[in-house]
């Protein structure tokens, strides 16, 4: 979950992260350039490149100069891996203390979008 307080840089590496795991982004191709992703989304540019450094020290992206930052081969895996263990440790033990505290059966959570609000 996103946090207001959470600095610009993770919310931008958050929003990249989740482009490649879906394959937005998918691995060999290229990432838009700091520029350009600073100015959609009305950030800093040496913001979106920090953001992008993190990527590179994670090998999830490689630089090839003159070109641009390439999403690397394994990254959308090694990324859905992370947030995988990331919301298994840091969110899931809250949703599902509110699941047991609502009462929610199996049932209603997997056809939630059918249940009438009384």
């Amino acid at each position: 979950m996103s946090s207001p307080t959470r600095p610009v840089y993770l919310k931008l590496r958050d929003m990249i992260a989740a482009a490649i795991i879906d394959g937005t982004y998918p691995e060999g191709a290229m990432l838009p350039s700091v520029r350009n992703l600073a100015a959609d989304q009305g950030a800093n540019p040496l913001t979106v490149a920090k953001a992008y450094q993190q990527f590179q020290l994670d090998g999830l992206v490689e630089v090839q100069r003159g070109v641009g930052m390439i999403v690397a081969l394994g990254a959308a895996e090694k990324l859905r891996k992370a947030e995988k263990r990331a919301f298994l440790n840091d969110e899931w033990p809250d949703v599902r203390e509110k699941i047991c505290r609502l009462g929610l059966t199996m049932e209603e959570l997997l056809d939630g979008s059918s249940i009438a609000v009384q």
